[in-house]
C-alpha cells in the first residue's frame, strides 16, 4: 500500500510552499549563500539532495527484467508510444497553447519561455518510482510494471537529452547543450550505475536485505524532495506573492496532459485486447512524470529562480491526488474494459 509520506505528499508540498516563501522573505541571505555553492553551473546542495531522492528509487529497478519485455509486447508497445512519441510533444503543444497564448496576459512576460521549458522537462521523463505504488493500487501485473520501468529508464539514458533539446529548439528556447548533457550524466547515468552496483551488493546478502535498505531509504528520499522544494520556493517567494495565480495556471496543461495520456494508453490497450492488469499500470506509467529529474534539470539549465523550476514543482504538487484519481477510474472501469477487450 501507499506509504504515509507518499499518501500525504500533496500536503507536505503545500507546507513546503508556505515554509519556503516565508523563509525566503525572512532570511534571503541564507538562500543566496546556497545558490552560490556552484561548480560548473551545478548547485552542490541541490545535486546532493537529488541523489538522495533518486538513488533509492533506482535501487528498486531490476534491469534484468528487460528479458521479460516480450511477454507483454502489446502493453509495452502502447506505453512506449505514449511516453516517448506522444507525451513530450503534446506537452510542448499544450505549453504553447496555454502559456504563450491563452494565459499569457496573467503570467510574467519574461518567464513565458521558461515556463514552457519546465513543462517540457516534466513530460520528457517517465516516472520511475511512484508507478510501483500506482500499479499496486490498481492490482497491476508487477512483472509488467518492473520491465516497463526498467525499459523506460534504459531509454531515458539516451533519449532524454535529444528530445528535450528538440522540443526546446522547436519552442525557440536556446539549448545549453553542455549543461543539458551534464544533467543527464549527473542525474540519470551516474545514479543508475551507482544504484545497480549497490543493488547487486545488497542482493548478495539476500532479497530481504535489499527490501530492508530500500524501505529505510524511502523517508530520506521524500525528505530530500521536500527540502529541495523549500529551497525552490525560498527563491520563488517574491514571484509567487506577486502573482499567486501562476501556480493554478501552470497546473492546467499538466492536468490535461495526465488525462490525455492516461486515457489514450488505456483505450489503446483495450483496443488491442491487453489484459486489465497490464492496461492499468500502462495508463499510469503513460501519464506520470519523473519530476525529480525534471526539477534537477530545470535548476541546472535555468536556475533556482526560473519559471522552469517553478513549473516542475507544480507537477510535484498535483502528482499524488491526480494519479490517485486515475487509479480510481482504472479500478472502477474494469468491467467496461474487460467487456471491450475480450
Amino acid at each position: 500500500m501507499i506509504g504515509f509520506f507518499e499518501r500525504y505528499l500533496t500536503l507536505w508540498v503545500a507546507l513546503c510552499i508556505v515554509a519556503g516563501v516565508a523563509l525566503g522573505q525572512l532570511a534571503p541571505g541564507a538562500f543566496q549563500a546556497v545558490a552560490a555553492l556552484e561548480v560548473a553551473r551545478v548547485n552542490l546542495v541541490v545535486g546532493l539532495l537529488i541523489w538522495v531522492m533518486v538513488v533509492p528509487m533506482l535501487l528498486k529497478i531490476d534491469f534484468g527484467a528487460l528479458g521479460q519485455v516480450r511477454r507483454q509486447a502489446r502493453g509495452i508497445g502502447v506505453t512506449l508510444f505514449v511516453n516517448w512519441a506522444v507525451k513530450p510533444f503534446s506537452m510542448a503543444l499544450l505549453g504553447w497553447l496555454f502559456v504563450r497564448q491563452l494565459f499569457a496576459p496573467w503570467l510574467p512576460a519574461d518567464q513565458l519561455d521558461s515556463y514552457v521549458a519546465g513543462l517540457i522537462l516534466l513530460a520528457a521523463a517517465p516516472c520511475t518510482a511512484m508507478v510501483f505504488v500506482w500499479s499496486q493500487l490498481c492490482r497491476g501485473d508487477p512483472y509488467f510494471t518492473l520491465s516497463q520501468v526498467a525499459l523506460n529508464d534504459a531509454i531515458m539514458v539516451v533519449a532524454f537529452a535529444p528530445i528535450v533539446a528538440l522540443l526546446l529548439g522547436l519552442s525557440s528556447i536556446t539549448v545549453p547543450w553542455d549543461t543539458l548533457l551534464a544533467s543527464v550524466v549527473l542525474y540519470i547515468v551516474l545514479p543508475v550505475i551507482v544504484a545497480q552496483f549497490w543493488r547487486r551488493a545488497l542482493l548478495r546478502r539476500g532479497p530481504a536485505r535489499l527490501q530492508a535498505v530500500a524501505a529505510a531509504l524511502g523517508p530520506w528520499s521524500i525528505a530530500a524532495l521536500l527540502l529541495t522544494l523549500v529551497l525552490l520556493f525560498g527563491f520563488q517567494g517574491e514571484a509567487i506573492l506577486a502573482q499567486p495565480l501562476v501556480i493554478a495556471l501552470l497546473a492546467v496543461p499538466i492536468l490535461i496532459q495526465v488525462v490525455l495520456n492516461a486515457g489514450l494508453a488505456y483505450a489503446l490497450n483495450r483496443r488491442l485486447g491487453v489484459a486489465h492488469c497490464v492496461a492499468g499500470p500502462s495508463a499510469l506509467i503513460g501519464a506520470s512524470n519523473f519530476f525529480e529529474l525534471a526539477m534537477a534539470t530545470a535548476i541546472g539549465l535555468f536556475g533556482f529562480q526560473s519559471g522552469a523550476a517553478l513549473a516542475t514543482v507544480v507537477g510535484v504538487l498535483i502528482e499524488v491526488p491526480v494519479m490517485l484519481a486515475v487509479v480510481a477510474v482504472v479500478n472502477r472501469s474494469r468491467g467496461w474494459y474487460e467487456a471491450g477487450a475480450a
